[in-house]
């Protein structure tokens, strides 16, 4: 059954990358090529434009803004007032990059799409490389062969990488190493029948994970089980949990991910559920 949620902003063209930080929703509209923040009684403002596309975002330790530039295949910071390139990426993405997570230290991990998913003919990408962009602005390959590595989150204690594999139906997790290195990886949770895609950890250690295929946002813990879901009327996109509290689970979902549509439709928009288990005040 389709819940009925709080939409709390809408007419977008496409959402992706939602952080909860401090007292605000940031998210970036990909196909509109800018970054937004909601905050309750405020409404929405543009943080700043970002053109080929933004996706991941997250936070240096001092509390510069991370961008994921899809099309240049590069990692951005904003300080408030300049966009500057972090890291070239164009050496280990295949494509488009996406998705990103970011650890305590400020390094940034990124996934690309493998090769193009749009277009006749087009089923699977060309499995991918997750890169990691160190504080210094350095880029190495971590991990290879993930089908469209995509949403990811850390666990707290910084030791663990969780990470979307959209096109595998799973998720997949890796030991940090001190340097951010990756080791020991494994599944850790089989999502058969769903394409991960955006997702957030709870302060249960369960993952809420979107899967656009299915019209859903559901609740998994390691091993597989779905403790919980959520049904909408449009494709599942990304979610993330804040809220002053931490138990407002933002839902960012749209009727279509094909560009020219999405800029035309503006069907994109943010749902508000409210959950249980808080937050697990990790990216």
């Amino acid at each position: 059954m389709v819940i009925r949620m709080n939409v709390i902003a809408e007419g977008f063209a496409f959402l992706e990358g939602p952080r909860w930080r401090k007292d605000s929703l940031y998210f970036s509209d990909m196909h509109s090529e800018a970054v937004f923040r909601w905050c309750e009684g405020k409404g929405v403002e543009k943080v700043v434009e970002v053109r080929e596309r933004p996706s991941g975002l997250g936070w240096d330790p001092q509390g510069r803004l991370l961008i994921v530039s899809m099309r240049n295949r590069s990692l951005l910071r904003w300080d408030g007032s300049q966009l500057e390139t972090v890291a070239d990426l164009s050496s280990i993405a295949t494509f488009d990059t996406n998705d990103m997570v970011v650890d305590a230290r400020g390094g940034a991990y990124i996934g690309n799409f493998g090769s193009s998913i749009e277009g006749e003919g087009t089923v699977f990408p060309d499995p991918a490389k997750l890169a990691y962009v160190s504080p210094d602005g350095q880029a190495r390959v971590v991990a290879e062969d993930l089908l469209f590595p995509n949403g990811s989150v850390i666990t707290p204690n910084g030791k663990t990488l969780i990470v979307g594999e959209t096109f595998a139906g799973r998720m997949t997790a890796f030991d940090i190493q001190s340097d951010g290195s990756l080791e020991n990886r494994r599944i850790w949770a089989e999502m058969t029948g769903r394409a991960p895609d955006g997702c957030c950890l709870d302060d249960e250690g369960a993952v809420w994970v979107a899967s656009p295929t299915t019209n859903d946002f559901v609740r998994v813990r390691e091993g597989g089980e779905i403790l919980d879901r959520i049904e909408v009327d449009r494709m599942a996109i990304a979610c993330t949990l804040g809220g002053p509290d931490g138990r407002s689970l933002f839902l960012l979902t749209s009727k279509t991910t094909e560009s020219a549509e999405a800029r035309r439709a503006k069907t994109a928009r943010i749902e508000e559920h409210r959950v249980q288990v808080p937050s697990g005040n990790s990216p």
